[in-house]
């Protein structure tokens, strides 16, 4: 089926509000009450070949465009923010190896094996003493003949247990520049996980993303081919930020309906009479329609510059990306928080079905992970330098 197929897109949206709905949902309370991973939602996104999706159908796969998987993603972020969060980041890789990684017969047979496993891929970019810069690493990739070994200590590895393989980030060679990197394909045979750190955090429990000493001994092949540079300004980053922020939306969306649910019971309670805090509705749907938009505009950008590494590459993209993620990150919190208040006691109680508290405290991570304080130091930097507007 071909990429740009509305039935495709369609169905799969449909799919992920099914999961949602019947699935995820309603284990997402428990899935943040102990922090654990979202076992059911993901197996279920397994059983759709839903892990697979963006894969390309030469490979067998679902051949979904990124508009296909922001709108997935939305879906899913309205009923359990922990499977959306694994599924977005599990995209993000698979973007990256579907895009530059099509030059190695070992990522073209690995691609064909994805459709065939629906196997997790988790993300290990960050490393303790780098200050959170992921274009910077101090572990390097050791090699000897058709092997390599490599050890990277990370404060966090996302889902990292619960996941069949790992891309991580290392420099090059040992002799290699801090941001000479590579991206590096970690098999489950090939790794030992040392967990450093807990994950008991405010919101996002169930993403289970501990820290790790991360050894690997593996094989060259598993290296992308591609300069992590041009992964990362090509397709990590806006794919990251196109579908975090497409979770988000699905956060705030939740949190809305939540709102309207509730002024529409204290309507039916006092008919003829319309409740206070309505204004107040009407105001944060409009600033979910703001959030929606921000969210569309950019995926189309993106999708229209794909073909165009210049463009990727370019700091006018990488600012309009960043300001992506800046402005949904804020706009999450402002909506949750205004459905909050409209909601009143029955949202800040936990076991109110008008309950917005996990859906707060999720908020509140979008402008934690990848701090916005260091990307609006990063668009300061271009700032300087950038002619583009």
């Amino acid at each position: 089926m071909p990429v740009d197929s509305p039935s495709l897109s369609t169905e799969l949206v449909e799919k992920a509000h099914n999961i949602g709905a019947t699935i995820a949902g309603p284990a997402a309370d428990a899935v943040d009450r102990d922090a654990r991973f979202p076992t059911e939602g993901i197996n279920a996104l397994k059983k759709e070949r839903m892990m697979s999706a963006f894969v390309p159908t030469e490979f067998g796969g679902l051949g979904c465009s990124v508009s296909d998987l922001s709108a997935i993603c939305t879906a899913l972020g309205q009923y359990c923010s922990a499977t959306a969060m694994v599924y977005a980041m599990h995209q993000i890789q698979v973007a990256c190896i579907v895009r530059h990684g099509q030059a190695s017969p070992y990522f073209k047979q690995y691609l064909t094996e994805l459709t065939e496993t629906e196997g997790l891929i988790a993300s290990a970019t960050s490393e303790i003493g780098v200050g959170g810069d992921v274009r910077s690493s101090i572990c390097a990739v050791e090699r000897d003949g058709d092997n390599y070994t490599l050890v990277k200590q990370a404060p966090v590895i996302s889902y990292g247990e619960h996941a069949d393989d790992i891309l991580t980030t290392a420099r090059r060679a040992p002799d290699a520049a801090s941001n000479d990197q590579v991206i590096v394909m970690v098999r489950k045979a090939n790794r030992t996980l040392e967990p450093t750190g807990d994950w008991n955090t405010l919101g996002f429990r169930g993403t289970c993303s501990l820290g790790f000493k991360l050894s690997v001994k593996g094989k060259v092949e598993e290296i992308v081919p591609a300069p992590y540079a041009d992964i990362s300004s090509q397709t990590m980053l806006p794919i990251s930020h196109i579908v975090w922020t497409s979770l988000w939306l699905g956060i705030a969306t939740n949190a809305v309906s939540r709102a309207r649910a509730y002024i529409r019971a204290e309507a039916r309670k006092n008919p003829g009479k319309t409740p206070a805090a309505s204004v107040r509705l009407a105001e944060v749907v409009s600033t979910l329609q703001t959030m929606r938009a921000t969210v569309a505009d950019a995926t189309r950008e993106y999708e229209r510059a794909m073909d165009d590494p210049d463009a990727l590459s370019s700091m006018a993209f990488a600012i309009r990306m960043n300001n992506l993620k800046l402005t949904c990150s804020k706009l999450v919190i402002d909506i949750v928080s205004q459905a909050l208040l409209i909601c009143g006691m029955a949202g800040y109680k936990i076991n109110s079905p008008y309950s917005l508290s996990r859906h707060l405290r999720d908020a509140y991570g979008a402008a934690i992970m990848i701090n916005n304080d260091r990307i609006y130091g990063s668009n300061a930097a271009m700032l300087l330098v950038s002619k583009d507007d």
